[in-house]
């Protein structure tokens, strides 16, 4: 079993790069090691379970202990001519593994290329970028029960997923700790995915190709959203609402130039990003807190901000949407 660590900066495992401390910090490195840490500490409550920290924000000094998963490796489970399985355990890095994707030469998930964080949270939010969800390839997932230390098995169906949200986010929620998923991505020849319409000017004339998209994908990444080694960030902070016909159609007889695009359900999606420009804070910063230049979604820490301050920023923002557009913007990050 690796050490406990007490009073521990979590400064370099969140990528708000906020200096929070928690009382107590392990890093898991096996699925045993896992499994005897929490039936050995089963009588604990406070036990949060940490990946990459890129979708976490930290208020306060956590009062409990920090599992930081770092459980490695992946392996074919199956194979055909059109389609592979892999296995990919929850510790790995997702864009590393999307590049090894790449390499290979397994199609799928190259529209994901550059999401932070490691691939445990790729179902509990069920990551998505550039018409691709991580739904479209997912064959099942390996959990362990945080009560019962028993291992499961979630298929999609059970998984739930939804927008940017899967069982796990919400009546599971703290339940289960995931160890690995199976992903089931093709082979020669590819079905690309160029719905979204600046990827799809891209390849006007350019061939297309699994690195290629990549490639595209990670510029368009880059142009909009900060480094967070560089600027303290946790990508897009808020969901896009969904809102229904009829709100739909009070918002535009009052803002004809609102943006929307139509969703499953009869639902609308609209650009979280729009109505925070409208309310005035694009570019904007209070103290060490602000909107990035680039992406109204992405607030960044600019400096020494605590995760108070960008609490405090983001509700700021939330009431100015909710006042003007009578709209509930929902955090897509993890506050803690």
């Amino acid at each position: 079993m690796n050490t406990i660590s007490s009073n521990f900066s979590l400064k370099n495992y969140n990528t708000f790069n906020i200096d929070v401390k928690s009382d107590k910090f392990i890093s898991i490195n096996t699925e045993d090691q896992l499994i005897d840490f929490l039936f050995k500490n089963k009588d604990e409550d406070n036990i949060f379970i940490l990946g990459g920290g890129s979708n976490v924000l930290f208020s306060k000094d956590y009062k409990g202990t920090i599992v930081h998963i770092s459980i490695k490796g992946k392996k074919i489970i199956e194979e055909s001519n059109d389609n592979i399985i892999i296995e990919v355990n929850s510790g790995e890095n997702w864009h590393e593994f999307v590049k090894w994707s790449i390499e290979k030469n397994y199609g799928g998930i190259e529209n994901l290329s550059l999401i932070p964080g490691n691939v445990g949270a790729a179902p509990i939010q069920n990551i998505g970028a550039y018409g691709v969800e991580l739904k479209d390839v997912f064959d099942s997932c390996r959990v362990l029960s945080i009560d019962s230390n028993e291992i499961k098995h979630f298929n999609k169906d059970q998984c739930e997923f939804d927008y940017r949200s899967s069982v796990f986010k919400s009546k599971q929620k703290n339940k289960y700790v995931i160890l690995s998923i199976r992903l089931k991505l093709t082979k020669e020849p590819h079905s690309y995915n160029l719905s979204y319409d600046s990827l799809k000017e891209k390849f006007s004339n350019k061939k297309i190709s699994l690195s290629n998209i990549s490639e595209e994908i990670i510029k368009i990444r880059e142009s909009k959203l900060p480094n967070p080694k560089k600027i303290g960030n946790c990508g897009s902070f808020f969901k896009n609402p969904l809102i229904e016909s009829k709100k739909l159609d009070e918002l535009l007889k009052k803002h004809p130039q609102l943006p929307y695009h139509k969703n499953k359900n009869e639902l609308y999606k609209i650009p979280a990003a729009w109505l925070i420009e409208k309310m005035g804070f694009k570019q904007k910063s209070l103290g060490n807190v602000g909107v990035y230049i680039n992406q109204p979604l992405v607030i960044v820490n600019n400096g020494n901000a605590n995760g108070s301050d960008i609490l405090n920023f983001a509700n700021n923002i939330k009431d100015s949407v909710k006042k003007e557009f009578n709209i509930e913007l929902e955090e897509e990050v993890n506050i803690i």
